[in-house]
């Protein structure tokens, strides 16, 4: 689970108030307040887990009594049946929590999944899956942790993580007629503690102006796998270089043959399908 627990007690806070702002009448209509059962959580369909003690916080926070054992943890592979955690207590209790702990563990459950699709289909070559700042406003600390919960790693976490000079920050910059090297080292004067700069390109011509400015990054941005490999070829070994773009599960492994160091995909957080998982309620 991610390390900043305030944060994500914050998340857990905003999530359960959705949903619980006014009550759950239909439980406190039906179900008795001192009725104790048992809840388990079941995958229903085949992936990798994450979000596990995201989900066992929402239990907790809203109901301390509430007892949750786990028997897998974020980045386990599961397949349909496979037992996650068990709950006791309070029925009442875990069905108000339930619905808001399988959103969670659901969605970062997909997100955990998806990765792992895109680092299997890599494996053997030397590149690195990595997602981007794509994420669900809001939940970028816990779908950045699903990401590496599924094999892959983080891109920036946040803006000030990293100089990365995209096509727009080059097009504020056409009235100052400054050129790719001027702006590189404009970036690396004012920001002295950054110890890497990255620039986006979209053709190789691009790519061959930002390795002579001193780039130490190169992002070759929806360019096609022979034009990566002329880039990759042209750059040799003078910068890092990072696909991005268009990257699917069927085109990632030929995009990694390129030479790329790394691959940034979008699609882990902002496309991933929830994976299927239930709470079966024994009382």
């Amino acid at each position: 689970m991610p390390s900043n627990k305030l944060q994500i007690g914050g998340i857990i806070d905003r999530a359960l108030a959705e949903d619980l702002a006014t009550g759950d009448v239909t439980t406190e209509a039906l179900v008795p307040a001192d009725r104790q059962g048992t809840g388990v959580v079941v995958a229903k369909g085949e992936g990798v887990l994450a979000g596990v003690n995201v989900a066992k916080q929402v239990f907790c926070q809203v109901d301390p009594a509430l007892s949750v054992e786990l028997f897998l943890e974020d980045g386990a592979k599961v397949k349909s049946g496979d037992k996650v955690a068990r709950v006791s207590g309070s029925i009442a209790s875990i069905l108000k929590a339930e619905r808001v702990a399988l959103n969670f563990l659901q969605h970062l459950s997909g997100i955990a999944s998806e990765t792992n699709r895109y680092v299997e289909a890599v494996r053997g070559l030397p590149v690195r899956i990595m997602d981007t700042r794509k994420t669900t406003p809001g939940l970028r600390l816990l779908e950045k942790h699903a990401v590496r919960a599924g094999g892959g790693e983080n891109h920036r976490m946040s803006l000030g993580d990293g100089i990365l000079i995209k096509d727009n920050h080059l097009a504020a910059l056409r009235s100052q007629r400054l050129n790719l090297k001027q702006i590189v080292a404009k970036a690396r004067q004012n920001s002295p503690e950054r110890p890497s700069v990255e620039v986006e390109v979209a053709t190789v011509a691009e790519a061959s102006e930002a390795v002579e400015a001193g780039a130490d990054i190169i992002m070759l941005d929806n360019m096609s796998l022979e034009d990566m490999r002329e880039a990759v070829k042209f750059i040799h070994g003078r910068a890092l270089v990072e696909a991005s773009g268009g990257i699917t599960l069927d085109n990632v492994r030929a995009v990694a043959e390129t030479g790329v160091d790394f691959i940034s995909v979008g699609a882990l957080t902002h496309s991933a399908r929830a994976l299927d998982i239930s709470l079966d309620l024994n009382d």
